[in-house]
């Protein structure tokens, strides 16, 4: 339900953003949000997954010692933050390579420790499985906050050109207040903590690992609008940021299950349980592609008609939206692979993910130069990129899913026939609606590719150990290793 609530939450900022702004300014914010995105996830110290192991190992049932070690990844995470965003006031034109909507984009930097501390805050709260939290705090409190900021800034004329930026600053900030209520009153205050400066030294060496693993994990998805705003003019970059936004809806999907994988592959390493883990591998990540692929259809079938939403320079991104929403489904496989890597083989995996990122980033530039150079415009500079992103991703699981299977010494895929089965049926139905008017095909034609897939997938491809997820407000067991598919 978090992530249905976020899905349609983040429509009403595409609009604003797109209508309203424009795709040159879209494409200056998007710009630099993805460099302060990417450095406040380093500074968060890998602690959205690193934090269930520190609380298990560490602290064992002894709550006291749980509330200090959080609050020692808090400290240390702040530190790193206050340093980031100061570098960057100093240096501040990686964030704008195509320059600033406004001087008060500048204020960006502001958000790097709060959104690093809210990660602390909401893997915390996940460890005693309080995921309300997450869903209150990402999919409707900074959601709607950004798309009502946005609206009302812009008919501001003090604000207008820095609304964005505004407006992504008062969401930030908003989601850290959601998340740190509860924590309070789930931990408390800190009890006989002295900061003890060898421990986060430590702390810090140790994370090093998962943290590379979670910023090129985030950095596949925001490289490529990253390298676009080098090499190409903000109109295209602002394009593909709204067909990526479109396309992540997905990709947000595995978040949601984020905090409920962590606390039970943690637990069952702690036992040694190895055919446990390798089941809820292959189960969630059944799960994940399901919807993935449902969604990628939802949204790929009618895409000229979903980008023409957003106005008629964004039809050019139809290409780009297709190839983003083929690679969500292609990355399935890693991102629930890597959930238990970052565990298992931290380092291997952060190798894996640096070839990764590295073959992604080379493709993507020379996608974008050939388009360029073939004169294709910036919707073919767009549609590079993307493609970039989905060959990488692809390379990505295959790899992972090969390695984790070495090391659990158990089947992990998450392929399942029925997903083939559902897809043709969803085809077939939405071919039959582009034929129609626009309005008709995204009125009546995607809830009927929607119903269509979903339909067949429960009865052919949900077993009834799947089921039970959707029946009952708990950590569902893992399948035995004779009941996976």
């Amino acid at each position: 339900m978090g992530f249905v609530i976020r899905l349609v939450a983040r429509i009403p900022f595409l609009v604003i953003a797109t209508r309203l702004y424009g795709a040159e300014s879209l494409g200056r914010f998007a710009s630099a949000m993805v460099l302060i995105e990417i450095i406040a996830l380093i500074c968060s110290l890998g602690e959205k997954r690193g934090l269930a192991q520190r609380l298990s190992e560490g602290a064992g049932e002894d709550r006291s010692k749980e509330v200090n070690l959080v609050y020692d990844g808090i400290l240390l995470a702040l530190a790193y933050s206050l340093v980031a965003a100061g570098l960057l006031l100093l240096f501040p034109e990686p964030m704008f390579p195509n320059g600033m909507n406004s001087p008060l984009d500048m204020w960006l930097v502001a958000t790097i420790p709060a959104f690093a501390v809210t990660e602390i805050l909401l893997a915390a709260q996940a460890y005693r499985f309080d995921i309300a939290t997450t869903v209150r705090a990402r999919a409707i409190v900074e959601p709607w906050t950004i798309s009502i900021a946005a609206g009302v800034f812009f008919f501001i004329p003090e604000t207008r050109d820095a609304g964005l930026a505004l407006a992504f600053i008062a969401s930030i900030y908003a989601g850290l207040l959601t998340a740190l209520w509860p924590f309070l009153r789930t931990f408390g205050l800190p009890r006989n903590w002295r900061p003890a400066p060898r421990a986060m030294l430590a702390m810090s060496t140790r994370a090093f690992p998962l943290v590379g693993a979670d910023a090129i994990e985030r950095g596949t998805r925001l490289l490529d609008i990253f390298i676009l705003g080098l090499f190409a003019p903000p109109q295209a970059v602002g394009i593909y940021y709204a067909a990526q936004q479109i396309a992540s809806l997905p990709q947000k999907l595995k978040t949601s299950f984020e905090p409920i994988l962590s606390p039970v592959i943690t637990k069952n390493l702690r036992i040694g349980n190895m055919g446990a883990i390798a089941a809820q591998v292959r189960q969630v990540g059944f799960w994940i592609i399901a919807v993935q692929l449902g969604i990628a259809l939802v949204l790929g079938l009618p895409g000229e008609a979903v980008m023409g939403l957003w106005g008629p320079d964004y039809v050019a991104g139809t290409a780009a939206l297709a190839l983003l929403l083929a690679a969500e489904v292609v990355a399935s496989m890693a991102v629930v692979s890597e959930s238990v890597l970052v565990y298992i083989a931290r380092k291997r995996n952060l190798a894996i993910s640096v070839g990764v990122i590295a073959l992604q980033a080379g493709l993507t530039v020379a996608l974008i130069l050939a388009a360029r150079n073939a004169g294709l415009g910036a919707g073919y500079e767009a549609a590079g990129a993307a493609g970039a992103l989905m060959i990488a991703l692809a390379v990505s699981s295959l790899v992972k899913a090969l390695l984790l299977k070495h090391l659990l010494a158990a089947p992990v895929s998450n392929w399942r026939w029925p997903l083939v089965h559902a897809a043709a049926a969803a085809v077939v139905v939405g071919y039959v609606f582009t034929l129609l008017p626009e309005w008709i095909e995204l009125l009546f034609g995607i809830p009927a590719v929607l119903g269509t897939y979903a339909l067949v997938i429960w009865r052919r491809g949900f077993g009834e150990e799947d089921k039970v997820l959707f029946r009952k407000n708990v950590v569902p067991a893992p399948v035995s290793d004779s009941s996976a598919v």
